[in-house]
């Protein structure tokens, strides 16, 4: 049996695995198929959506340097041509015009220059002293006399900080004069400086010798990287714009980049981002959603869990009491053998024991007899014979209430007597000469026959008895049996004087299959028959108890309607 049980526990728990594994499967491939298409589908919308923002931006951006870079060319050429040449050789006309670009643009103008295609300034207006000063030999010299317009890269110079020059190429007697302005470095740098999103994002722009020709950022990509990595490991998109990843060797940390070509193609504009910091909204979406798929399957999984373990739990329990109920039906099928085995034997018994009693009584009227008046021990003899009598009528009153008890089986409703079937199971359940134990009956005669069943009846009362008796034990003590009249109902009591129930019991005494008592000695299922009965009949059974005082069955059955 012990082996059964654990095999079906085994069983059990291999069946609920595997039902929670089918239905996860079932319920789970779906939803992460629906679920990883949605994120995809979101991540592509992110993704399309982020790039189209940052390439505007960039686009935007490259346009305005663009803008300002040809608009300070246009301001110089628009000088040239609203006055004469030759005005522009003397200073003090260069110093008004210097004034007055000033006055309109700000400090982005640092100063004016002319300069003779020998590569001396003959006139200069500004805060240095440059005039006369020799650039035949600087670089950005050389490349303007060979452009009508020109604009130079960022470099030091004679000034030994950022600068760089605009110039506008002109003839005049025959010779080729260019006038230069500088430009003020921090209001150009301020276009690309400007452009920063985040903490990692960030603008900066690469001549086509990889130098930078805006400030240096400590977050910047490495140096290696220059102005043809951009376009080479980048992906040529709308308006122009490169983008691409790139992967920084010092930290090992993803960058995405977007570029733009500035300045007829000599310069770059790049705008750098950790892709960590440049999606992480995405990341926390994602996260998000991981985090609430991860919580929903877990609850799924424990709900389920807990539901196929109550099934199984029933299932179980359905099961035992399907088993013991088939016990029970054995067991009152050997109680109705023995009722009839009962019935039987008192018959047989019966018979001889009648027989005895005639015949003792024949003796006792032989010796009144005068030949037998004599006798030495006619008194116990006589006393003999009153015991024989006395004890064969006793055996005679219990083979009668076990000939009645046993022929009662019907379990149809009808009028039954209360007091009636309490005198016989008292008269069947007396065990005082064998157990210590005395049934009292305190009977109310003026109750009224109830509708019910006499066989239930006394299974109730049976069962309480006998719980009564295993309570009181060896030690002995007694068992009051009470009716009563009530207003709506006949009031049945057995109370004993026992051990009494514990408190945290009382409330599941009446439940399937619940007993304290050892294994083998109760199945659990008397009082949850007796508590079945009574509200199938419309009636209360209550119990009130106390520890080493005794227990109090209060049974309530409803009165005839009158």
């Amino acid at each position: 049996m012990a082996q059964d049980r654990i095999t079906n526990k085994l069983h059990s728990r291999k069946f609920t695995r595997n039902m929670v594994l089918i239905v996860i499967l079932v319920s789970f491939i779906p939803m992460l198929l629906v679920s990883g298409m949605v994120l995809h589908q979101f991540s592509n919308s992110y993704n399309e959506k982020l790039y189209a923002h940052l390439k505007e931006m960039i686009h935007r951006h490259a346009q305005d340097i663009d803008s300002f870079l040809n608009e300070r060319l246009h301001n110089l050429q628009f000088m040239l041509d609203s006055c004469d040449n030759v005005d522009l050789f003397n200073e003090s006309v260069l110093q008004e015009k210097l004034f007055q670009l000033q006055q309109k643009y700000g400090d982005v103008f640092e100063d004016l220059g002319i300069i003779n295609e020998k590569g001396v300034q003959e006139s200069y207006a500004g805060r240095l002293k440059l005039e006369n000063a020799q650039y035949s030999k600087a670089k950005w010299f050389e490349d303007a006399l060979k452009k009508p317009f020109y604009i130079s890269d960022v470099f030091l110079g004679l000034r030994s900080k950022p600068h760089f020059i605009i110039s506008v190429k002109r003839v005049y007697q025959g010779k080729y004069f260019m006038l230069r302005s500088t430009i003020n470095f921090e209001a150009f740098n301020f276009l690309a400086e400007n452009l920063r999103i985040g903490n990692t994002g960030f603008a900066f722009i690469l001549n086509r010798e990889g130098n930078f020709q805006t400030k240096l950022h400590d977050d910047m990509l490495p140096s290696k990287k220059s102005y043809m990595d951009f376009i080479s490991a980048g992906k040529k998109a709308k308006h122009g714009i490169y983008i691409g990843e790139l992967t920084d060797d010092s930290d090992g940390k993803h960058i995405i980049y977007l570029a733009a070509l500035l300045k007829n193609n000599d310069w770059i504009l790049v705008y750098q981002q950790e892709k960590k910091e440049a999606f992480s909204d995405l990341i926390r979406t994602q996260i998000i959603a991981g985090v609430i798929l991860f919580i929903g399957a877990l609850l799924i999984v424990i709900m389920l869990s807990f539901l196929f373990h109550q099934i199984i739990k029933h299932l179980s329990e359905a099961d035992r009491e399907k088993e013991m109920m088939n016990r029970q039906i054995i067991e009152t099928g050997k109680l109705a053998s023995v009722g009839r085995l009962a019935a039987g034997t008192a018959h047989e018994i019966n018979n001889p024991v009648a027989i005895m009693v005639q015949e003792a009584g024949w003796i006792e009227d032989l010796l009144k007899k005068e030949e037998f008046q004599e006798g030495e021990n006619l008194q116990e003899i006589e006393r003999a014979l009153k015991q024989i009598n006395t004890q064969g009528k006793r055996c005679k009153e219990i083979t009668h209430k076990l000939l009645s008890f046993a022929r009662k089986t019907d379990t149809q409703i009808q009028s039954v007597q209360v007091n009636k079937i309490v005198e016989e199971v008292v008269g069947i359940s007396d065990k005082k000469s064998y157990t210590g134990i005395t049934i009292n009956s305190y009977k109310d005669q003026t109750i009224p026959p109830i509708a019910g069943s006499q066989t239930e009846i006394q299974q109730i009362l049976l069962n309480l008895i006998n719980n009564a008796i295993d309570a009181i034990g060896k030690k002995g003590g007694k068992i009051d049996i009470t009716t009563r009249l009530e207003e709506r109902f006949v009031l049945i009591v057995v109370e004993d004087d026992g051990s009494g129930i514990p408190q945290a019991n009382q409330d599941r005494i009446f439940d399937p299959f619940f007993t304290t008592k050892a294994v083998g000695k109760g199945n659990g299922l008397g009082l949850s028959i007796c508590f079945g009965i009574v509200k199938r009949m419309g009636g209360e059974i209550d119990v009130h108890s106390t520890i080493d005082i005794g227990t109090r069955f209060d049974i309530r059955l409803p009165r005839n309607k009158t």
